[in-house]
């Protein structure tokens, strides 16, 4: 079986740097034999980071990693001089990134901008050197402190696609076919169900060098809310989406297609319903006269289109269509941003 291309998600075992131990030292020099205590603290301990990287897209290369671990601090010095600090780990990660603890669920954070960190595993602090411990009582303390433990757990990274709008729709229902025609994408094409098995991610240019990103999404099936076919893995890379194109064959009943599409994001997460739709009816090159029959043409609220993406039928119009919609969202997000 060949390397795979895609992850979007990945589980690793982190560990932050043990902290170095405190010095019992004491001052020795030519004309000072009996100095007092100089034992110097131990370096802190490397903290495992994850950090945004614009330039990735996947997850592959933390899932081959399997455990991530900071370096150790030093041991201190004398003359009070502090071990040296452990080195700190960084795994890089594609924005759009949320990190849990494996075990408790607790939500570490989300990567939404290039160079972002987040500590998932803190190292430990150094331990007090002897100098720190000298007292009227107790002129030559013979004891430092111990180095902390870094902290060590499991986290889980998801990876929820960014692009402008998210192709939704059932297996065989022609996202892929489309992504190939309008973008440089080469996703997987086949006459059957799940041939997408992984999102991809392709660049749509238009006229006077307009561009935005789409996302070919793997079909979802009825009850994919529940895990059924492929289930919530595909599911949340709808939620970083600004449109939602969802496409359904002419082959189909479209009205029925599109209502159970949308039952299935509702059930999911409601609020992807606010979300921008556009409705494309796909194949439109299998009809006589790219002509739908009168039951299965539909009335709905939202923008419609008949294509083909095989003969290039309304690709442009589509594209003008996707094209408003993104800009919509924009303009309503810099209103939203110069009134907050």
């Amino acid at each position: 079986m060949g390397r795979v291309q895609f992850a979007d998600y990945a589980k690793v075992y982190v560990k932050g740097g043990h902290g170095g131990a405190g010095s019992v030292h004491f001052r020795r020099e030519k004309y000072v034999p009996r100095g007092g205590p100089d034992g110097g603290d131990g370096g802190d301990g490397g903290d495992v980071i994850l950090r945004g990287n614009e330039q990735l897209n996947t997850l592959l290369d933390l899932r081959y990693h399997k455990y991530v671990n900071a370096k150790d601090g030093q041991r201190g010095e004398s003359s009070k001089r502090k071990g040296k600090d452990g080195a700190d780990e960084i795994m890089e990660a594609p924005m759009g990134c949320v990190v849990y603890d494996a075990n408790t669920k607790e939500r570490l954070g989300e990567i939404t901008e290039h160079e972002q960190e987040i500590v998932v595993a803190q190292g430990g602090k150094g331990g007090l050197g002897n100098w720190h411990f000298r007292s009227s009582t107790n002129q030559t303390p013979r004891h430092a402190q111990d180095g902390k433990e870094g902290e060590e757990r499991a986290i889980e990274i998801e990876l929820k696609l960014i692009a402008d709008v998210g192709l939704v729709g059932f297996p065989n229902a022609g996202k892929s076919t489309l992504l190939s025609a309008i973008s440089g994408a080469e996703p997987k094409i086949g006459s059957y169900p799940f041939t997408t098995l992984q999102p991809n991610l392709g660049v749509v240019t238009m006229p006077d060098y307009r561009t935005f990103v789409m996302a070919d999404i793997p079909g979802i099936i009825e009850e994919a809310h529940d895990g059924r076919g492929l289930g919530i893995q595909f599911l949340r890379h709808i939620e970083r989406n600004n449109v939602l194109l969802f496409m359904v064959s002419s082959q189909q009943d479209i009205e029925y297609e599109y209502q159970a599409l949308l039952d299935e994001l509702r059930a999911y997460r409601a609020d992807l319903l606010d979300k921008p739709r556009i409705l494309a009816i796909t194949k439109m090159d299998l009809l006589e006269d790219y002509q739908l029959d009168e039951e299965k043409k539909v009335d709905l609220d939202i923008p419609t289109v008949e294509i083909s993406a095989a003969t290039n039928y309304h690709i442009d119009e589509l594209k003008e269509i996707i094209w408003e919609q993104i800009q919509a969202v924009e303009s309503s997000r810099e209103d939203n941003e110069s009134t907050g």
